[in-house]
């Protein structure tokens, strides 16, 4: 069957470009269609921005002119999250307390998207700052999930990915603090990478935990993913955790891949349908000629404790200045200490300050050293027990949810949320690369929805990752 433009891969609509089978404005208009057309019924968009018709006409020039030298992402349309900052537009981070912040500045991932002459079709909904797994704690509505509308995308760049996952462009980045990339990859059957930490540059990106957030792709295809992680990859003078190429020792690809399965943390906790994918494709992985290593990772069991103390507490240092004084949503009382907690109070939702007070708790007196530096410990000690696991494979596999996507609802004690984190945390806390691709699908209720497999690799290889991530496409 055809595609329409706006159905086409990067890869795919940039020969399409090149070959003069689509102009850079058919293909943005196309894009928009859809956007303004399925937009109401999934909010994903929390704003589609009008044509930006000389850089429009400024692609289709340079492809003109440079043909197959002109970038692969020259006119392709984006849609970004809307925690990272492009000049002249409002950034909220889906929160009441920056409804109306308008960037001032382009995010360095931006810039280097504009340099390679990218388009932007709109910023997309997620969890108020960045803090869910479900895009169901955004201040301006849900998001659903264009495989069932009844159903999560995941979170916290659900927005996003429903947006790829619709059609609603062609590619887009989101941000990944715990999982919040790969989770809504898996949940909307896409391909999302979060890069090994320093990979990307985090300036202007609204910040939650700033030892564990990275800017990352949402694609249709590991293709397509590779192509934007090269795009915004690199050193940035403006972001000093940012890191050069051969930091890490290199990796080569091997044609055939080692990969490492931790079958004890699977335990009973993985639903049945998740497990039987995820067993069918490491036999076909087997089968096609790759080694299946067993692997322990015993502080693994640990990881998702660790990130809710280290994760909330840095939440809790990066929020403080949105006091309705010096920056966010003000409002007044009747004394400083009204302005202060009414400000907060109607900027934040519940979920916010959750984290706040839980991370303003392990950071107090008498408290960081029970908490706080216990889960600084834990982290070394993980990344440790990864490193001497990349001795023995390549990659290490997990499902990448538990389950396929829930119900609206379906969640709402906090816990069972934070859950949803289990298997995808570890690469955050580690600052390894870790990537989420389809596996396949589970039925709930008639319909078949979207499972992902969960893949990690050792700092800076990211191309064993891809390698893998085809092994696994090829497979479907």
């Amino acid at each position: 069957m055809t595609k329409t433009p706006n159905e086409l891969t990067i890869a795919e609509a940039a020969r399409a470009l090149r070959a003069r089978e689509l102009t850079v404005r058919e293909l943005w208009s196309a894009c928009v269609a859809a956007a303004e057309a399925k937009n109401p019924e999934l909010n994903a968009y929390l704003e589609i921005f009008p044509a930006d018709d000389a850089a429009i006409a400024a692609a289709q020039e340079r492809i003109d002119a440079e043909g197959e030298n002109a970038p692969l992402l020259c006119g392709i349309p984006l849609a970004i999250k809307d925690n990272i900052l492009i000049d002249g537009r409002i950034a909220s981070a889906a929160s009441k307390m920056l409804e109306n912040y308008r960037a001032t500045y382009d995010a360095t991932v931006i810039a280097k998207l504009k340099e390679a002459g990218a388009l932007f079709i709109g910023r997309t909904n997620m969890d108020e700052f960045a803090m869910g797994s479900s895009t169901e704690h955004s201040a301006f509505g849900k998001t659903r999930n264009p495989h069932d509308q009844e159903r999560v995308p995941g979170g916290s760049s659900g927005g996003s990915a429903a947006a790829v996952a619709a059609h609603l462009c062609i590619a887009a980045l989101g941000t990944d603090t715990g999982g919040s990339i790969r989770q809504p990859a898996a949940l909307c059957g896409l391909t999302g990478l979060k890069p090994t930490y320093g990979a990307v540059s985090r300036s202007g990106a609204i910040a939650m935990g700033s030892s564990l957030d990275q800017i990352g792709p949402l694609a249709k295809t590991p293709e397509d993913a590779r192509i934007l992680f090269d795009a915004i990859r690199g050193v940035d003078p403006l972001d000093s955790t940012t890191i050069p190429d051969g930091l890490h020792p290199a990796r080569e690809v091997p044609k055939a891949l080692r990969i490492g399965v931790p079958r004890a943390l699977l335990g009973d906790t993985v639903s049945g349908d998740v497990r039987a994918a995820f067993d069918a494709s490491l036999a076909q992985l087997e089968a096609a000629g790759h080694t299946i290593v067993d692997v322990e990772l015993p502080t693994s069991g640990h990881a998702l404790a660790a990130y809710y103390v280290i994760m909330p507490a840095e939440v809790s240092t990066n929020l403080a200045r949105l006091d309705g004084v010096r920056y966010g949503h003000a409002a007044r009382g009747k004394s400083l200490l009204d302005d202060y907690l009414l400000s907060r109070t109607e900027g934040f939702g519940p979920e916010t300050r959750r984290r706040i007070l839980l991370g303003t708790f392990v950071l107090s007196s008498g408290y960081i050293d029970a908490y706080y530096r216990k889960a600084t410990a834990a982290r070394a000690a993980l990344r440790r027990e990864y490193e001497r696991a990349f001795e023995r494979c390549d990659v290490i596999a997990f499902p990448t949810t538990l389950s396929p996507a829930f119900k609206f609802g379906e969640k709402s004690d906090p816990i069972s949320m934070y859950l949803e984190d289990i298997f995808t945390v570890t690469a955050n806390l580690t600052g390894m690369p870790a990537l989420s691709t389809p596996m396949g699908t589970a039925e709930r209720d008639g319909k078949h929805l979207p499972l992902g497999i969960h893949l990690t690799a050792p700092h800076q290889a990211e191309r064993v990752l891809f390698a893998v991530a085809d092994a696994v496409a090829a497979l479907r």
